[in-house]
């Protein structure tokens, strides 16, 4: 009796881990270097990484810049990782970084240090500074409702490496 107790007691340990396990892998846990901005891309971890990856694989690196407390941040990620195209785009065609500090590349920064700003940089290892958004104060700062302004400049990114490379 004691020995079927055990053997049944094994079992259903057995049967529970294996069903917790198969839970587990169901869900994806999200990509911690995607910070909430799309966890089925994959981001570099590194600018440096992201060039090397960009002149490797022939695409653009998009590097967005941004601050976990800033609401303003917070609001363009939450229109980025719910766009679709944007999603698909960045997942297939760029190489994809996302920093909440500043580079020693002063090319990221030709107006100012601010946030969020979303910088293209071209496998031959030019920042795109002629892919803007709509401001004038602040040429790469994006806003939610920007989001057709930065497909069609992702799409510009994509193009120029035709025409240009």
């Amino acid at each position: 009796m004691v020995h079927s107790t055990l053997a049944l007691s094994l079992l259903l340990i057995a049967v529970s881990s294996n069903l917790a396990m198969a839970i587990k892998k169901e869900k994806r846990a999200p990509q911690t270097l995607s910070r909430g901005w799309g966890d089925e891309i994959t981001w570099v971890q590194t600018y440096e990484e992201g060039l090397y990856q960009a002149k490797k694989r022939n695409k653009p690196l998009m590097v967005i810049h941004h601050l976990e407390d800033c609401q303003y941040c917070q609001a363009l990620k939450k229109a980025f990782a719910e766009n679709e195209e944007i999603q698909e785009m960045a997942q297939n065609n760029f190489v994809m970084l996302n920093l909440m500090h500043e580079t020693t590349d002063k090319n990221l920064s030709p107006d100012g240090q601010y946030v969020p700003r979303i910088m293209f940089i071209d496998p031959s290892l030019t920042v795109r500074a002629d892919i803007t958004g709509r401001y004038s104060n602040r040429l790469y700062t994006y806003e939610p409702q920007d989001m057709p302004i930065l497909i069609e400049n992702m799409k510009k990114a994509l193009r120029l490496i035709q025409t240009e490379l």
